[in-house]
This record gives C-alpha cells, structure tokens and sequence, in this order.
C-alpha cells in the first residue's frame, strides 16, 4: 500500500506491474461499480461487528462508517473518480476510504478476504434486482387485468397451432398471461429466497482466526442466515444461475406477449392497434406504424438466454474454492436483469396503450366454425358416444365448408341426414356467447370464472 490506498490487490508480492493489456481485461471496475451500495452496506455490517467484537475501537468502526459513506455520496456524483489500476468497486471504496480516514480505514478488511467480500455483495444485488423485477411484473399483471376488466364481454377466438379454435372472452386471453407472470414472480421470489444466505465470514475459502460474529452481520444486511460452508460460500455463483434463469422465463413469456402483439396489430389479423409511444414508421414507406417495441423485447429473449447459458458454461467445470472465471459471471447477471427491466416497463406501457377492435374480434369468431366442439357436446348429451360425436361433428365442418357457410347455416334436415339425434334444440348450443358460458369450470372462460379470476388478481395487486 502506498500512504494514499490500497495499489491494487497485488500488493509487494510482486516487484512491477501487470502488463497494461492484462490489467485491462482483469479489471471488473466498469462493470461491477453497480455493486457499490452493497459493497458499503457490508462493509458497515462487517465494520460495525469488528468493534461489538472488540477487533477494532468503537472509534475507528464510526470513522470508517461515516467515510464509506461519504465515499459513496462521492462516487455517485462523480466527485470522485473510478480508478482501473484498482481493478474493482471495493479497492476503489477501499482506497478512497483510506484517503478519506488514514490509518482506521486500513483495518476495515480485517477478518474478510475480496473473496467473501464479492459473494456477499452479489447476494445483495441479486436480492435487490429480484425485488426490482417482482415490482415490474407486479405492474405488467396491472395493465392486463386493467384491459381483462375493460374486456370481459369482449368475444375473441382462441387459437391452437395459430388456427381459430374456440370462441373466449377476451378477458380470458389477457388473464392468461397474468398466469404467466404470477409464475415468474413466484420464480424470482424463490431465486432471492436462496439467495439468503450471507457467506461474509467465510474468508478466501477457510474462513478466520478472529473471533467474529457472522450472525451480526448477516442480520445487519437483511439475510436469513449464514452459510455453512466457506469453501461452497465463495464459489458459489448457484444464485446467480438461479436468478437469470428466472428472468429468461421472465423474457420468454414477454417475447410471446410480443409475437402476439406483432400479430394482432398486422393488417392480416386488425384486431388491436398499439399506442404510437411504442411504434416506429418507415424512412421509406410513409405508410408504415411498425411495432418495433414489441419485436425489439420478442428479439432481447435470444440475449436473456444467452446470459443463462453464458453462466452455465462458465461455472461447469471450475474446482473448489474462488477462480478467476467468476468475475464473468456479473456481466452477465447485470445485462439480463437490466433487458428484462426495461422489457417489463416497456410491455406494460404498451398493453396499456391498446385498442382492441371489437367489432373486428367478435366477426372472427363467427368465421372458421368454432363451435364445432359444440356439436360434439350437444350429441354427447343426446348419449351419442363423444368419438362418434366427434366424428359427427367434423363430417358436418366438411359439409358446411363445401357450402361456404358456418354450422349455424345447416338446416335441420342435413343435420338429421348425418344423425338423428339433431333436434330444433341445437340453435342455442350454436351460439359463441352461449358456448363460452357453458364453460363454467375453475379455469374456464365462462363470465362467472373471469370475474373471479379478476377479484383474485385485483385483491393480489391493488392496495388495501
């Protein structure tokens, strides 16, 4: 060290300096400068646990926390500048610290290797960026149940293989991907729980001689315990794997949010048009409202997934205890949590922004023969067995198509040509509303169901 800080975590092991190439690529200070509120947090936590322990005075652990402090209201605004030559976010609190504060500065490290140091503040980023991403969801789920309620009566058809297969209510639809969400959010709300350990205490990989209190600080900084074994503790990056796997899920259920949008809004389908906050023209065809926005999140997923197998590959073959590789897994972690942040925000601003043709909805629904399942149900009621009814059913889907018209169009006689259990009682199973409501299971799309389903998302997510 040198009177002003730490130079480097080198120290006088080593008589010159790396090679200006290789302290470039091992320097991690322009990424993991994120990690800088958590790396005072624990460095308080683990300051405040060395004097209740009487490792250091009363005195220099209040130095210290008042300078880290200042350190980072300092940083934050750009008073102070990040130094490469000191490789990463907790030489540069470090060294700043000690510039700041002299000789007590020096003894915060006491008891902790950068080993310990980085796991820990990773566990409290992971945490905070699952909190983050929980928020986001929360508001996403927010705007598809504000447009499920503005669409309850709203006719739409249901589709399998992208071919119209059943009439629903729109509501339905909308719900489906706040199903989708919840999931996610259970997800992320598991990622952060296993993340809540704190592993500071744990050393380079043997933990310490001193007398420390890893409970103290482990409480301090919000974990529910410790960890349990310091060789584990420092290598383990499982948390991270966990969280980015979550947010690929996240990306993924965003992506087909995005694919059905891009369909929803092309002339071939003109069921909705997206706000023109989130869509971009053409520099060549004036015509053009393209929805960049939701291409752009279904384009991110590859980058989202990209980041899961990244982690993957990186931590797969390392031996026991902190390798070198892991600095690579924060990259990573970092830029799947900030794309799927933004996607979030950006998908719900763009469901909110919806407008749904309903007039053009509920004419799809009479198009394609939708309630042919219904003809099937009605001769199952007649005792016809459902294969045989099915069988039924498509026979007439083929009659009808010949014609060019939908079932409801068949009189009674061709009906009865194909069976005799067909009555003047057929007519209401025909009708899309009445074939909906009929599904009146815990799922379904009846009214009824959505307006549960609905009660239960609101009670979820709207304040008390």
């Amino acid at each position: 060290m040198t009177a002003e800080g730490p130079k480097g975590a080198r120290g006088r092991r080593f008589d010159g300096a790396l090679d200006p190439v290789a302290a470039e690529l091992n320097a991690s200070i322009d990424f993991d400068r994120r990690l800088l509120p958590h790396d005072v947090a624990g460095s308080i936590a683990h300051a405040d646990m060395l004097a209740a322990q009487g490792i250091i005075s009363a005195a220099d652990a209040q130095a210290i926390t008042a300078g880290l402090r200042k350190v980072q209201g300092q940083l934050e605004a750009g008073e102070l500048a990040w130094k490469a030559e000191l490789e990463d976010v907790h030489m540069n609190v470090e060294g700043n610290l000690i510039d700041a504060i002299g000789e007590a500065g020096r003894r915060l490290h006491t008891g902790r290797s950068r080993n310990d140091q980085v796991a820990t503040d990773l566990r409290l980023y992971a945490r905070a960026a699952s909190a983050r991403l929980v928020a986001l969801i929360d508001g996403l789920r927010r705007a598809l149940l504000g447009q499920a309620r503005a669409h309850v009566e709203t006719l739409a058809p249901g589709y399998t293989h992208l071919q119209r297969a059943q009439p629903i209510r729109l509501a339905h639809h909308f719900l489906a991907y706040e199903a989708m969400l919840r999931r996610d959010r259970a997800r992320l709300i598991d990622a952060a729980e296993r993340a809540g350990e704190s592993p500071l205490g744990s050393g380079a990989l043997a933990a310490t001689t001193l007398p420390i209190d890893r409970e103290r600080t482990a409480a301090a900084l919000g974990f529910h315990s410790v960890t349990r074994n310091s060789l584990d503790a420092v290598g383990d990056r499982d948390f991270v794997v966990e969280l980015v796997a979550a947010a690929a899920l996240v990306q993924a259920h965003l992506s087909r949010l995005g694919e059905e949008l891009v369909l929803w809004t092309s002339q071939e389908f003109r069921f909705a048009r997206i706000g023109e906050a989130y869509c971009s023209g053409s520099s060549l065809m004036p015509q053009k409202m393209n929805p960049d926005l939701a291409e752009l999140i279904r384009g991110k997923t590859g980058r989202v997934v990209g980041a899961w197998v990244s982690l993957m590959t990186t931590i797969k073959g390392l031996p026991l205890a902190y390798n070198k590789d892991l600095q690579e897994t924060q990259e990573p972690m970092y830029d799947a949590v900030e794309t799927v942040a933004a996607c979030l925000e950006v998908s719900a601003g763009m469901v909110a922004s919806l407008k749904i043709d309903v007039d053009r909805m509920r004419a799809a629904v009479g198009e394609g023969y939708l309630v042919a399942t219904e003809v099937a149900d009605y001769l199952v009621t007649k005792g016809v067995p459902f294969r045989q009814a099915h069988d039924v059913a498509g026979h007439l889907v083929r009659q009808a198509s010949e014609r060019g018209v939908e079932l409801a169009e068949l009189d009674l006689a061709t009906l009865r040509e194909t069976h005799p259990a067909f009555d003047e009682d057929l007519a209401p199973w025909l009708d899309p509303l009445r074939a909906i409501d009929r599904r009146d299971v815990t799922g379904g799309p009846a009214r009824q169901q959505i307006l549960q389903e609905i009660a239960r998302a609101a009670a979820e997510l709207e304040p008390r």
